[in-house]
C-alpha cells in the first residue's frame, strides 16, 4: 500500500510503498476512504513535537480517518468485514481508573493496546524495517491496522469523506464545549482561533444554546466562516486588542473562553477576557515546556483555566451521535472541507493549511 512517511523533522512527507503485518488478536484492518489533514500533525512535521513518543522515525502520521473494514483478528467484538468505521486517536483500555470513571480520553493504559516490544510492529517498509504508528492510527496510508478500541462503527448512510473529520477536528471542538467546559444555554462564549478546531467549537457553542458567541482571529476569511458556523460577533485581533474588545462587547467578559491555536499569548488572553467565576479552556497544543503566565490575584475572583484533550471525548458514544446530528442537518461538516486531494498532494495541502488558506483538506483514497 502507499503511504506518506515522515523520516525527519523538520521535514517533508515522502510517498512510499509500505505494508501492514498480519492482523493480530483484537486488531482490525481498514481500507481507508478518506483522511483529514489536521494541524496537530503539522506540529510533528515541523519538529515542534517529538515523534519519539510514538516510536521515532520513520513514522506514518495522520489520525483523522474513515473507511471500510477488510479483515478482523481473533477476539474482535462488534466489527466485521464491510463495516463502515471512523478511527479515533483517543484509544482506551476500558480497565484503568480513568476509563471506568467515564474519562476514556484520559486513559492511563493505552500502551496495553499496542503490540509487545518483542512482536513485529503493525507497519513495515517493504524490506521489513519497522515504521512507527502515529496516534495508534497512521492515517496517511491507504490502509490502517489498529486495535479495535481505536474504531467506532457508523451507519452506511454517512459519507466517509465527511465522516473522517469527525474523528478529531469535529469531536475536539464540540467535545470541548459539551464535555470539558459544559457550556450552559444563554451564556457568553469567546473562541480564539477560527481554524478547523475553532469553527467546531463555535458550532458547538451554537448547538449548546450560547446566547453570544464571539469569534477571534487575524484573518477576515476565517472570521467570515465563523459567522456561518454560529458566531454572533467577530473580532480581528490584528486590528484591535481582543481582550479589551471582548470585555467591551460583553460589558465585563465572557462566561466561557476557548483557545484553539496553541500559543502562550492567546492562552493568556483567553484567561484575561473572562468575567468573574468564568472558565477558560485551552484546546490548542501549547509547545512542550512553554509556560503560561497569569496574574495570581485574578484567581481570587474564581476565574479558572483548564486543558482539554480531544474534547474529553467518549468516542464510542459521541461519534455516532455526531453522525446522527449531521444526517439530521444540525451539524455542519460539508462547509468545513475546503479541499480534496490525492495522497501525492499532501505536502501542498499542509502548505495551504499553514498559510491559513484551508480549514480542512481531505485526502480521498
Amino acid at each position: 500500500m502507499r503511504a506518506a512517511v515522515l523520516k525527519k523533522a523538520p521535514g517533508k512527507l515522502e510517498i512510499e510503498q509500505v505494508k501492514t503485518t498480519p492482523v493480530g488478536p483484537q486488531e482490525v484492518l481498514v481500507r481507508l476512504a478518506a483522511s483529514g489533514l489536521c494541524h496537530s500533525d503539522l506540529h510533528y512535521i515541523e519538529g515542534k513535537y517529538d515523534v519519539a513518543m510514538w516510536g521515532g522515525f520513520p513514522a506514518i502520521l495522520g489520525h483523522e480517518a474513515a473507511g471500510i473494514v477488510e479483515e478482523v483478528g481473533d477476539n474482535v467484538a462488534g466489527f466485521k468485514k464491510g463495516d463502515h468505521v471512523i478511527a479515533c486517536s483517543s484509544i482506551y483500555c476500558g480497565r484503568c481508573r480513568q476509563c471506568i470513571s467515564g474519562n476514556p480520553a484520559l486513559c492511563e493504559n493505552k500502551q496495553s493496546l499496542q503490540r509487545a516490544p518483542t512482536e513485529r510492529r503493525r507497519l513495515e517498509s517493504l524490506d521489513g524495517k519497522p515504521i512507527s504508528q502515529f496516534g495508534n492510527i497512521s492515517g496517511f496510508a491507504e490502509c490502517i491496522l489498529v486495535h479495535q478500541n481505536a474504531l467506532v462503527k457508523i451507519v452506511d448512510e454517512m459519507p466517509l469523506d465527511r465522516a473522517a473529520i469527525i474523528g478529531c477536528g469535529v469531536s475536539t471542538g464540540l467535545g470541548a464545549v459539551f464535555r470539558t467546559a459544559r457550556v450552559e444555554p444563554g451564556s457568553t462564549v469567546a473562541v480564539i482561533g477560527c481554524g478547523g478546531i475553532g469553527l467546531n467549537t463555535i458550532q458547538g457553542a451554537r448547538l449548546a444554546g450560547a446566547a453570544n458567541i464571539i469569534a477571534i482571529d487575524t484573518l477576515d476569511l476565517k472570521l467570515e466562516a465563523a459567522r456561518k458556523f454560529g458566531a454572533t460577533e467577530v473580532v480581528n485581533a490584528s486590528k484591535v486588542d481582543p481582550v479589551k474588545e471582548v470585555i467591551r462587547i460583553t460589558n465585563g467578559g465572557v462566561d466561557y473562553s476557548f483557545e484553539a491555536i496553541g500559543l502562550k499569548k492567546t492562552a493568556e488572553q483567553a484567561f484575561q477576557m473572562l468575567r468573574k467565576g468564568a472558565t477558560a479552556t485551552i484546546i490548542g497544543m501549547v509547545p512542550r515546556d512553554q509556560k503560561i503566565e497569569l496574574d495570581g490575584f485574578e484567581l481570587l475572583s474564581e476565574r479558572k483555566i483548564q486543558g482539554s484533550i480531544m474534547g474529553s471525548i467518549r468516542f464510542p458514544i459521541d461519534i455516532p451521535a455526531y453522525v446522527t446530528m449531521y444526517l439530521q442537518g444540525r451539524l455542519k461538516l460539508d462547509e468545513l472541507i475546503t479541499g480534496r486531494i490525492a495522497l501525492d498532494q499532501i505536502n501542498e495541502g499542509y502548505a495551504e493549511l499553514k498559510a491559513g488558506k484551508a480549514i480542512r483538506t481531505i485526502i480521498v483514497f
